[in-house]
């Protein structure tokens, strides 16, 4: 008998659940996964960039931005999941269907320079992290950040099963690392509750970190991602499997999300605690490694070093295949994931060779990557909303609101964050 590949055994597992054959965990297990990749992108080095600074300047104050940045991420990301269940095809195919050619020839130039920019500030993140925890200099550590991207790559040849699992792995790494950093800097938990609960601001500035913060959650990338990693997973025969298969993602999403807003509010929290406490404005990764260490020890400044290359590292690679998607997707070519990795690491080793500042080159990649997010979110909410196209799971009435309202605040929000950067 040949043996089952782990794509058919998690298809037969999953059918068990949609027939009710299993209970409890096991009945979630079979569609947990997707989500947990996605979810990375909301917690490579740009966030830790705009998280550090804005807990160093304003304490915990920003805490609740954090919070509500992943509400907006659960909506939008179930959105994005839904369409791969409903129609077998992920965000840009389904664009490049319902749209003059001319125009998903220009969505995916644009999806390819936010890629671009995002993989800038992954490959940094991650060459920054050696650098920290090593003494390598920038450049060597560059290359062996090339190599490690290369290697998480193989993964995913091997099935989505262990690329989930090995992706699942290095999230689960960076949750361990600030859960150290929590226990060492010992936080004001009255504080940290009393901020998520109180929606403020502190001036213009924190306006601004604000807007950071949120572009720095929200990544198009993970819109078109998304979709892809729900559309062939597992296939629903109907519009009631297909409508039992999204409420199993929805879990999945759910929990992918509290796991990503949670190492984002460790981020803040950490920094409000030990740089805010003694008045220290800190917006260098590098200077918040040393400061770490200075302040509270070795373990704490390898902890945060680590979770930085962890989180490039997975980053990186999760970047890669968003890169393969929207080509494919868009104008219906594709290149071998290597050749494209190979690519994609050519801007970032130059700016790396050339000795720029890695924090102000991750500041560049969260400007950039703020003018793609209305190109994916504005088509999801409206090809969500067509009965047409996704039949029973189409949006619901409040669902589309929300998602128009979170549309308009994203944009807007990104659109203050560009205007204050660049004028």
């Amino acid at each position: 008998m040949k043996n089952r590949t782990p794509t058919q055994k998690t298809s037969r597992k999953a059918q068990a659940a949609l027939q009710g054959k299993l209970s409890g965990v096991k009945k979630i297990f079979p569609f947990l996964g997707p989500a947990f990749i996605a979810a990375v992108a909301y917690i490579d080095p740009g966030n830790f960039a705009t998280n550090i600074t804005a807990g160093s300047k304003y304490g915990y104050l920003l805490l609740w931005v954090i919070v509500v940045s992943n509400l907006m991420a659960v909506l939008i990301q179930s959105l994005s999941a839904k369409l791969g269940i409903a129609t077998r095809k992920n965000l840009p195919e389904v664009a490049r269907e319902r749209i003059p050619k001319f125009v998903s020839v220009l969505l995916w130039i644009q999806s390819e320079l936010v890629i671009i920019a995002t993989d800038l500030a992954e490959f940094i993140g991650a060459a920054l992290g050696l650098y920290l925890l090593f003494h390598i200099q920038m450049v060597p550590a560059a290359a062996i950040t090339a190599v490690g991207s290369f290697a998480i790559l193989e993964f995913q040849r091997r099935g989505y099963r262990t690329f989930e699992a090995v992706i699942g792995s290095m999230v689960f790494i960076v949750v361990l690392a600030f859960a150290v950093q929590i226990f060492l800097v010992k936080p004001d938990f009255a504080a940290v509750t009393k901020s998520i609960f109180t929606p403020r601001f502190q001036g213009t500035d924190s306006i601004l970190l604000a807007a950071g913060i949120l572009g720095a959650t929200v990544m198009p990338h993970a819109i078109y991602l998304h979709s892809s990693l729900t559309q062939n997973r597992v296939v629903g025969k109907n519009e009631k499997e297909k409508k039992q298969i999204f409420k199993f993602e929805l879990i999945d999403i759910i929990i992918a999300m509290v796991v990503a807003g949670a190492i984002n509010m460790s981020m803040l929290v950490v920094s409000a605690a030990l740089f805010h406490k003694y008045g220290l404005f800190i917006e260098d990764l590098s200077i918040a490694f040393d400061e770490f260490h200075k302040y509270v020890g070795p373990t704490a400044s390898i902890s945060f070093a680590l979770g930085l290359l962890i989180a490039g590292l997975s980053s990186s690679a999760v970047g890669t295949l968003s890169g393969d998607i929207v080509m494919q997707g868009f104008i219906n070519k594709r290149i071998h994931l290597y050749i494209r990795r190979a690519i994609t690491m050519i801007p970032p080793l130059l700016i790396i060779i050339s000795g720029v500042n890695p924090t102000n080159a991750l500041v560049i990649s969260q400007v950039v990557l703020s003018f793609g997010i209305a190109f994916a979110l504005v088509p999801l909410i409206m090809f969500t909303s067509n009965r047409n196209i996704m039949g029973g799971l189409v949006n619901r009435r409040l669902t589309t609101i929300l998602a128009w309202i979170i549309a308009f605040l994203v944009v807007l929000l990104n659109i203050f964050l560009l205007f204050e950067t660049l004028f």
